[in-house]
């Protein structure tokens, strides 16, 4: 079993935890047609928050769930900063919580 799986499901739960402090939980889903873009991070459909809500944290959960291979590069931070980039302090936290997958991700397998 990959070492990073425990290190990984915390680090998805506090992305999912920063998004909450910072009001941008959704209670409902996006429509049906928006989680279906081909376009990187579904820039064309959803706000970030919305991608990081409805298609990261459960696919990856998924991943984890189901023991499937991880992805063995990661740059949501990068996307992160450019869509937050006028209030990085404000959203500190979850750019932390993201750095910390990026760089866990970028590890692999220990």
């Amino acid at each position: 079993m990959d070492q990073r799986i425990p290190e990984l499901a915390e680090q998805l739960l506090l992305i999912e935890q920063e998004l909450r402090v910072l009001g941008v939980w959704a209670a409902s889903p996006p429509d049906a047609q928006a989680l279906v873009s081909q376009e990187p991070f579904c820039v064309d459909t959803l706000s970030f928050d919305q991608w990081l809500q409805w298609l990261f944290l459960p696919r990856m959960k998924t991943i984890l769930e189901r023991g499937e291979a991880l992805p063995t590069v990661s740059g949501i931070l990068a996307m992160a900063e450019m869509v937050y980039r006028d209030r990085p302090q404000q959203v500190a936290g979850l750019l932390k919580a993201l750095e910390r997958f990026d760089v866990l991700i970028s590890r692999g397998e220990a």
